[in-house]
């Protein structure tokens, strides 16, 4: 009701001012009996009522629809009318909505075809990594070591794209089944051996026999090889440990990854989810991303995980997940 009174507001204000010029004729011409003139003024709002009136009931689902707030693109379509302007923009409407469509449908296939492309682009990337790891697993010299190092930093790089690609199509690489938490925890803390002994930081797993967790092995073994990166990255001191801790709350098991590193400030906390956000720890260690805890949130969100993180600066970081 409001949009149509808003509308038809400066119709109105014309046509008062319309009488008022027809009366003020009247009065030059001479006419003076002013009853007259009250009933020709009254007959003519009757009759522009009476117009407003039927203009509000035919065109009454039209203003109704443009005041609701839209839900989904099908709340754009309008009921049947047989008022010009409904008709006209439902029309003009259903070629929005094709165009709409197609541009979103363009850009779905764009997607589709980047994403494969850096699948493969990964995929490929691999193999020579894999030769040159071959070259030199069996030298033992500073040399190998080092280039070793970087080839574990290569892949993780790899697999760090590649993840971030897929999770935009995730429900078609998603397979829920039962994990056994300190299996998966050991399997692990087993592939990123080199991490930890190149940083001569060692691994502690207190979680329960029998802890149990339902989600896709794939995606949490990436997302607990996030946490360890950035639990190594972060502590400077030689000789401590990461530690893998089971817990239960509220019926459903958890798992805290516990660094004694230099933690991260109070004020940098609200942020540490956001994308790039490297933070003042980012100005110190070079090789903060800001995609490590990005990733972990987005994921645990695709999971129905929940994901918190406690930190006090200059004495660690506590990483809970509840699964």
């Amino acid at each position: 009701m409001k949009l149509f009174i808003r509308e038809q507001l400066p119709l109105a204000l014309i046509y008062i001012l319309q009488l008022l010029v027809i009366l003020l004729i009247y009065r030059l011409d001479g006419h003076t009996d002013w009853k007259i003139s009250l009933y020709a003024c009254l007959l003519s709002s009757c009759l522009f009522g009476g117009y407003l009136v039927y203009r509000y009931i035919t065109n009454r689902s039209f203003y109704q629809k443009l005041t609701t707030p839209l839900s989904s693109l099908n709340d754009l379509k309008f009921s049947p009318q047989d008022a010009p302007l409904p008709e006209s923009l439902e029309q003009f409407q259903k070629e929005l909505i094709r165009h709409y469509t197609m541009d979103i449908y363009n850009y779905k296939h764009k997607l589709d075809h980047h994403i494969q492309f850096i699948n493969q682009w990964v995929h490929q990337m691999k193999t020579p990594l894999s030769v040159i790891h071959l070259m030199v697993q069996d030298r033992d010299d500073e040399f190998s070591q080092s280039v070793e190092d970087e080839l574990d930093r290569l892949k993780k790089g790899l697999e760090m794209v590649l993840y971030t690609a897929r999770l935009d199509t995730f429900d078609r690489d998603f397979y829920a089944e039962t994990l056994d938490l300190s299996e998966l925890v050991k399997k692990v803390t087993s592939s990123q051996k080199r991490l930890f002994i190149r940083n001569r930081i060692y691994p502690e797993l207190a979680i329960e026999k029998g802890s149990s967790i339902t989600s896709d092995e794939k995606w949490v073994s990436f997302l607990i090889t996030q946490l360890i990166t950035n639990a190594v990255r972060y502590t400077e001191t030689p000789g401590e440990k990461v530690v893998f801790r089971s817990f239960i709350q509220d019926g459903k098991t958890g798992l805290e990854v516990i660094d004694h590193g230099v933690g991260i400030p109070k004020s940098d906390l609200p942020r540490v989810f956001d994308p790039y956000f490297t933070g003042e720890n980012g100005r110190h260690f070079q090789e903060s991303t800001g995609m490590g805890l990005f990733l972990a949130k987005q994921i645990c969100d695709r999971l129905g995980h929940r994901i918190f993180i406690d930190s006090v600066s200059g004495s660690g970081t506590t990483v809970r997940i509840l699964f």
